[in-house]
């Protein structure tokens, strides 16, 4: 990756990344008929901003030449009398910029809105938005139902050539510099086209000593409310003395990228550029790209921090004792990280730092599919009034949400701010983890389902990032396949994940953690011959963990992958701990597991040509033998 060919990207060196296909809908009229399914009928705002605020935000508008930002006004149905405001550079070293039509119009700023404004605005003016009859706002993301990983770049310039992540395996596909202020002006000029945009000036890090003030360009209410629930919410008075923002989203997503862009390979396009610290996005109106965008951007500036930046999950118990959760899609990380017994941190991105872990975001991104009120109860009770549902399906006359319906996608979401969660502890930090548990969900049916992992043996699982996935649809696909995700989420690391594992293990060992490697996958055979782990039997592991009691547990050590598997569990049955005693077909038990360790050493090879120092040899030998 990084090899420029036409402006064009070889796909055999693309991330593999969890990514969802458009809608099926071949016209916005009949993307919106998915949306309402036929049923039986039945008989404080905030202030407007300041001119201050204003001319800060004329700023972010303007254009990179130095061009003047546009006429804003607050919003037009703020009370009392609104001046005109426009930014004026003060040094414009430029050609003449003649006075064109967008010069001459205002366009109204719809700043840091509350959810009751934004409800009113996304009904009055964007079709397929609608108030469910649990109170949440059902919005529609367009065409996009998913991130876009393979449409993602990242300016390389003299800050990022040598710093960033490139080449095989990375989720970081270059642009130059030129290219990006081309799509930047692309964005900024349909914003500034617009009668009316929203601006939301919010932070990142709920660790004050290092937070990110993050500014929000967009034109949808939906993106506004999106944005209000995950970013972290400013007190008036925090939002008084905000000033200029440490990072910029330029979300012009309405609007496509120009395919004929050098490193354009389609109308979508999101773009980072890490020295001028913006973000533009065209072509996708999927909001998780905002999300995700600002994370990559915290995987950037925090290790820069000596701050390790984290795809987990994090909870607390009541005696302070902290557990970090790392899994890929399906692996259990969300329903085992949400224990009602258990304070929750955060469900998705955090930080540790020396003053111990902090949540990156003020909210929630929950999947729906299937979601039920039995299954996920805290889930279900935060969808309420405040809440954005994304390409769900309800009824058209109740308003009922049909969360089986995958009319639209498999990828509906929630989003929610975190205080909606009752046991979400405010403000979300914590002391530093005294656990760090890695999930893995093994359909091959021969990793155990808890073992406790050397400083070493964490690093390597941590760079492998392991899970598998079952046989799908396709016709013909009887085995499961081994996906690999580096550092438990590839598509956001911005440096080589070597880096991370370091900074891992670093704060490890000096704050006394253990690490755990726990397996919600396959036991007695591998997919389509042996059983699913009983979930109840993972909660028992995991309070075995939070606890203490695995720690003076006796162990044995397996063959190939080496690892440590504790004698016994309390509520779990022994004889399944050992995963070769629960195959009937040794012989296959044995050809199952060396074809994955084969798998993992044909994985990490992408990462030998890192050198970590010391460790290195300690981290290959912690891999499998054979």
């Amino acid at each position: 990756m990084g090899d420029k060919m036409n402006g064009s990207v070889r796909p055999q060196e693309m991330c593999i990344d969890n990514t969802h296909p458009s809608v099926t809908a071949q016209s916005i009229d009949e993307l919106h008929s998915l949306q309402k399914k036929k049923g039986i009928p039945l008989s404080t705002p905030r202030g407007p901003a300041s001119n201050e605020q204003l001319q800060s935000i004329s700023a972010s508008l303007a254009s990179h030449v130095g061009k003047a930002g546009p006429n804003l006004k607050g919003h037009p149905d703020a009370k009392g009398p609104q001046e005109a405001v426009r930014h004026k550079p003060k040094h414009v070293e430029a050609p003449e910029i003649h006075v064109s039509d967008s010069d001459l119009k205002f366009a109204h700023v719809w700043y840091n809105l509350s959810p009751p404004e934004l409800y009113e605005l996304a009904i009055k003016y964007e079709k397929g938005s609608f108030i469910t009859s649990s109170g949440a706002l059902a919005t529609l993301s367009g065409a996009r139902t998913g991130r876009s990983p393979r449409d993602k770049r990242v300016v390389k310039d003299d800050l990022t050539a040598e710093d960033l992540w490139w080449g095989k395996g990375s989720p970081n596909i270059e642009m130059d510099e030129e290219t990006f202020l081309i799509n930047r002006e692309r964005a900024v000029d349909y914003l500034n086209s617009l009668d009316r945009i929203f601006v939301n000036d919010q932070f990142l890090n709920w660790d004050s000593q290092n937070r990110l003030k993050v500014r929000i360009i967009s034109a949808r209410a939906y993106h506004a409310l999106f944005m209000y629930n995950m970013c972290i919410r400013p007190t008036p008075e925090e939002l008084e003395d905000f000033g200029t923002p440490d990072f910029t989203i330029y979300n012009g997503g309405q609007f496509p990228a120009n395919r004929y862009t050098h490193y354009m390979t389609g109308a979508t396009s999101v773009d980072l550029n890490l020295k001028r610290r913006e973000m533009v996005i065209l072509g996708s109106q999927y909001a998780g790209e905002m999300k995700k965008g600002l994370f990559s951007v915290m995987h950037y500036l925090m290790p820069h921090r000596r701050i390790l930046s984290l795809h987990s999950g994090c909870n607390m118990g009541k005696g302070g004792d902290v557990s970090l959760f790392f899994g890929l899609s399906g692996t259990g990380k969300t329903t085992l990280s949400t224990d009602p017994n258990r304070y929750l941190i955060g469900d998705d991105e955090h930080c540790w730092s020396d003053n111990g872990i902090s949540n990156v975001e003020g909210g929630c991104y929950a999947k729906c599919v299937d979601l039920s009120k039995e299954k996920e109860p805290d889930i279900w009770n935060a969808i309420k009034f405040g809440t954005v549902l994304e390409n769900v399906v309800f009824d058209e006359h109740t308003r009922e949400v049909d969360y089986s319906d995958k009319s639209i996608t498999e990828n509906t979401r929630a989003s929610y701010p975190i205080e909606f969660i009752p046991n979400a502890k405010i403000p979300c930090i914590g002391p530093h983890p005294k656990n760090v548990i890695l999930l893995t969900c093994d359909a091959f049916g021969v990793l155990p389902p808890v073992s406790k992992l050397t400083l070493a043996q964490t690093m390597y699982h941590f760079i492998s990032g392991y899970t598998a996935l079952v046989a799908g649809t396709e016709e013909g696909v009887k085995e499961p396949r081994a996906t690999f995700s580096a550092c438990y989420g590839a598509a956001f690391i911005m440096l080589h994940p070597t880096r991370y594992a370091a900074m891992l293990a670093e704060r490890m060992k000096n704050h006394g953690a253990t690490a755990w490697l726990v397996n919600t996958g396959w036991s007695g055979g591998s997919y389509g011959v042996g059983q699913r782990m009983k979930l109840g039997y993972t909660r028992k592991i995991i309070d075995s963990i939070n606890d203490g009691s695995l720690l003076t547990a006796n162990y044995s050590e397996t063959s190939v992958f080496g690892l440590h598997i504790p004698d016994a569990v309390e509520g779990v049955p022994s004889d399944i701990l050992h995963p070769e005693n629960t195959w009937s077909d040794k012989k296959g038990y044995t050809e199952t597991i060396e074809k994955l360790a084969k798998l993992f050493k044909g994985n990490f090879e992408k990462f030998l040509n890192y050198d970590v120092g010391t460790l290195t040899k300690e981290i290959l030998g912690a891999g499998p033998q054979l």
